[in-house]
């Protein structure tokens, strides 16, 4: 996939294009609470937190939360939306966390792993980092079990261009067991609708997606319009929902 800079491109318009409505928001929490440990405080990880959108939340719901992201610009977003008491953002990424060994119990890295440029050595990091029994909640997608959204069919070839970008899942998972981890669940979260057909589409022109980044700009003229078309059939209509994967991992042993 072309790397994306989030320091030049993408961080003025990344948390408008990427907000989750406050249902969808706690559609995901209900989700990573059914596979982390019931105990309270959990301290974690958001691994490539961007401008934010998660990591209050995390606090919130489990406790301390440490969010890790390379690009400045990004942090800077996060700082200026509204704090909680036990959120700190950190630069950092992957490859390269800046805790302590053996300090997390969880890390969530949502939609972030397919951007690691250095997988093996993340996957390690995430390894030291996370103690014995903890958990890695991977929302990433994968190229063999994609979510379908209902506008990458507009696009020429959206499909097929969208799953290049992700690793099938048993490399994901042959990785990490290699490390001594087990697959704790892998199952899917379906978001309520993110709003009308209009709504989305509006949204997606913001194109703070990594999917638009690897079209060309002829590809992205027919997409749009093709999409732009097909909204205009019926703007208010709520937009359609898909299923989306989540991986949990569980770190079994030392390493």
């Amino acid at each position: 996939m072309r790397s994306i800079d989030y320091d030049t491109e993408q961080h003025q318009d990344y948390a408008r294009g990427r907000a989750l409505a406050q249902q969808q928001l706690r559609e995901w929490i209900r989700a990573f609470e059914a596979v982390l440990p019931d105990r309270r405080p959990l301290t974690g990880l958001d691994v490539g937190s961007g401008t934010g959108r998660f990591t209050p939340a995390l606090a919130e719901a489990f406790g301390p939360v440490t969010g890790v992201e390379p690009s400045v610009r990004m942090r800077e977003v996060a700082q200026t939306q509204p704090q909680h008491p036990d959120v700190r953002y950190l630069a950092g990424a992957a490859e390269d966390l800046p805790v302590a060994s053996d300090s997390v119990d969880y890390a969530l890295m949502f939609l972030s792993w397919h951007h690691v440029q250095d997988k093996p050595r993340a996957a390690r990091e995430l390894t030291r980092v996370i103690r014995p029994g903890g958990r890695l909640l991977l929302r990433a997608n994968f190229s063999d079990h994609h979510p379908r959204p209902w506008w990458l069919a507009h696009f020429p070839n959206g499909y097929e261009a969208d799953a290049a970008l992700f690793q099938p899942l048993h490399e994901v998972i042959a990785m990490f067991t290699s490390l001594g981890w087990r697959v704790a669940s892998f199952d899917t979260v379906t978001e309520p609708s993110s709003g009308t057909y209009g709504n989305m589409l509006e949204r997606l022109r913001l194109r703070t997606l990594s999917f638009f980044a690897q079209l060309s700009p002829d590809d992205l003229e027919v997409g749009f319009r093709r999409l732009e078309e097909a909204v205009a059939a019926d703007p208010g209509a709520p937009a359609p929902v898909f299923a989306e994967p989540l991986l949990t991992l569980e770190r079994a042993n030392d390493y």
